[in-house]
């Protein structure tokens, strides 16, 4: 099999980690091609760049943004193994001190590829990218309140005040939009989660939108505000821009070992 090393780039112990797992793969007559920037902080020739990894399961070793940078800009989506060496890293299937051994499972063809749905994201009908966890409109001036509305299947469903507003996926669920105050959801769920952000009003609350629907935020604020998807700066927004979402046609693939879901959340949760 081929497989494809990714890694933080910038933290020695994890590149050190992507090192080792990397020869253990290579040891067991597997190919391994390390992505470029990982391969220059290992000083290991022959890296490539994320669009050009051609290979049948990328590992991504690292915490979630490793993760989130990996679907974003790899050319096609490849079933990722995710090897947590953040600090959370609900994305992840494995732990460091489990992997070579479920690694047989792999070896094996013990296990699925999840689909993971993907946003993607307009901007007054323009496209401008997909999210695997979220699109945040966020204001672009602390302390300064924004006004949208929320449009579902083009009627107006909801106008409120906030910080900002939050668009997530069920993968997302776990990560900003938990912080914000929006609820778990099994990822087997095609759905929207929008999240209002700090609301001047506390019947402003979350909404779970079926993908069948239409949802448009469109800022209703002379003040600035900021696109933000997967934790990347898109682009400033004014006043009248409508940001829709739908559902991608280019979901993220995950090697799924057989976790309980709902039990690696619970896991996670607890060694925060």
């Amino acid at each position: 099999m081929r497989f494809g090393i990714v890694s933080r780039p910038d933290n020695k112990d994890v590149l050190e980690y992507a090192r080792e797992f990397g020869a253990f793969i290579s040891g067991r007559g597997h190919q391994v091609i390390f992505e470029r920037k990982t391969a220059d902080a290992l000083s290991i020739e022959g890296g490539v760049p994320f669009s050009a990894i051609d290979t049948d399961i990328i590992v991504v070793i690292g915490g979630d943004g490793s993760v989130l940078r990996c679907v974003r800009e790899i050319g096609r989506q490849i079933p990722l193994l995710c090897i947590n060496k953040g600090h959370v890293g609900f994305l992840s299937e494995l732990e460091p001190d489990e992997a070579r051994e479920q690694f047989e499972k792999i070896e094996s063809g013990n296990f699925t590829i999840e689909e993971r749905m993907r946003l993607s994201v307009k901007v007054d009908g323009y496209n401008v990218g997909d999210a695997l966890n979220e699109a945040v409109i966020v204001t672009s001036r602390p302390a300064k309140i924004l006004e949208f509305t929320i449009n579902v299947d083009h009627v107006p469903a909801e106008r409120f005040r906030a910080d900002g507003v939050l668009i997530s996926t069920p993968t997302g669920s776990t990560g900003y939009a938990m912080s914000a105050g929006g609820p778990i959801v099994d990822p087997l769920i095609e759905c929207f989660l929008v999240v209002p952000l700090a609301p001047y009003h506390l019947s402003s609350r979350p909404h779970l939108i079926s993908i069948e629907r239409r949802v448009g935020v469109e800022l209703d604020s002379p003040k600035p505000a900021d696109l933000v998807i997967d934790g990347e700066l898109i682009m400033e927004l004014y006043n009248g821009n409508v940001v829709s979402i739908e559902k991608s046609e280019d979901p993220a693939l995950f090697i799924n070992l057989g976790k309980n879901f709902f039990a690696k959340v619970d896991s996670k949760l607890k060694s925060v």
